[in-house]
């Protein structure tokens, strides 16, 4: 056995061990299990506006986008979305790129560098650890949601800082003290970067603009396009003068092929289709609330449920009850979740019936009761 071999080996070894290898999972277009797993928060994935827009796009534009949005890769359809994006968020600005993952890793990357301190929250997500490790800035990570800690961060530097935060975060799925954040931003010249995967479309435009933080010079927002938008892709929502200098200097958007077609037309019309239905978001809510008194976990502010389990393997278990009984849903296990606790983790959808709903009820109660 080779030096790689045996490393490759170890390391496989060392999952198995401590119940965290994972595998792919296909499923098939057919699939007739409730899931309870992904990301499609308001149902917008199947939408049939939607599957529309995304399938005459591919027949108008192509398959992709053909090239970098600086080379020839910058379609109308990406300046349309960009605009509808801005509009819904009252941004004065955005600009679209082919992953959530690649806006957060451009927005840091492209503002920070070895003089600039940034100050993380220590559940942020991995995309953001990358681009702080990518950018050689001085990193800070605080307590979760321990604003007198940034505050503290952000005096003791004299120069450019940076604060990262989520408005809702993906393990735990509570809400950022975002107000608070701004604040002490504002008061040190600091700009807060607000990662607005988990509440776009499921807290409406997003908590930065019901907060009456969109637009402020010291805060800026990123999105993704793939959870209630049913699409993919990702987005900064920001300033002129943030995305000019993005379009030039940000690396992931520099050298990454556009946005597909289907995938721009597809949430520009998950756009149209939220402004007319207003009500999703609610349905979501309500969901989320109710599924939580049941299961006796802390209600969630956004669309995902976060339920403790004794270890990976017994999360694993719980999962694999759920399966067996028609609901799928997802797993948190070390290194994905902050704090090491593992667990288990439900999407609320408006998407599917009522009846589908109280049946994936029914089933999840039963299995916490069990594996809990």
């Amino acid at each position: 056995m080779t030096r790689w071999a045996e490393w490759l080996a170890a390391r496989a070894a060392e999952r198995e061990d401590a119940g965290l290898r994972r595998t792919l999972a296909p499923r098939s277009a057919t699939d007739r299990v409730l899931d309870l797993a992904g990301n499609d928060y308001l149902g917008l994935s199947r939408d049939p506006v939607v599957t529309a827009a995304a399938a005459d796009a591919a027949l108008l534009w192509g398959a992709g986008a053909g090239a970098s949005r600086l080379v020839t890769g910058t379609l109308a359809l990406h300046e349309r979305l960009e605009e509808a994006l801005a509009d819904f968020t009252a941004q004065p600005t955005a600009l679209v790129m082919s992953t959530g993952y690649h806006a957060n890793l451009a927005v840091v990357t492209a503002l920070a560098d070895s003089d600039t301190l940034v100050v993380s929250d220590a559940h942020i997500h991995a995309s953001l650890v990358d681009a702080v490790r990518l950018s050689r800035a001085r990193l800070e990570i605080v307590p979760h949601s321990d604003v007198a800690a940034v505050r503290e961060a952000l005096a003791a530097h004299d120069g450019r800082a940076l604060v990262l935060a989520e408005s809702i975060y993906s393990v735990l799925g509570d809400e950022a003290p975002l107000l608070e954040l701004a604040e002490a931003c504002a008061e040190h010249d600091a700009l807060l970067v607000v990662d607005e995967a988990h509440a776009l479309g499921v807290r409406g435009p997003g908590l930065v603009r019901s907060l009456g933080l969109a637009g402020a010079p010291h805060v800026l927002a990123t999105a993704t396009l793939s959870k209630a938008l049913g699409s993919q892709g990702g987005a900064v929502l920001c300033s002129p003068a943030v995305r000019e200098h993005l379009v030039n200097r940000a690396r992931p958007f520099i050298f990454d092929t556009a946005l597909a077609p289907a995938a721009a037309a597809a949430a520009l019309a998950a756009l149209d289709v939220l402004r007319a239905r207003p009500e999703l978001p609610g349905v979501v809510r309500r969901r989320a609330d109710d599924l939580a008194a049941a299961l006796g976990v802390e209600p969630a502010a956004g669309a995902v449920l976060s339920v403790p389990m004794p270890s990976p393997q017994v999360a694993l278990a719980a999962q694999a009850s759920a399966l067996e009984q028609g609901v799928r849903v997802g797993c948190f296990r070390p290194p994905s979740v902050p704090d090491g606790v593992s667990r288990m983790r439900i999407t609320v959808s408006a998407g599917i019936s009522d009846d589908d709903w109280a049946r994936a009820t029914e089933v999840l109660v039963a299995v916490v009761k069990e594996h809990g």
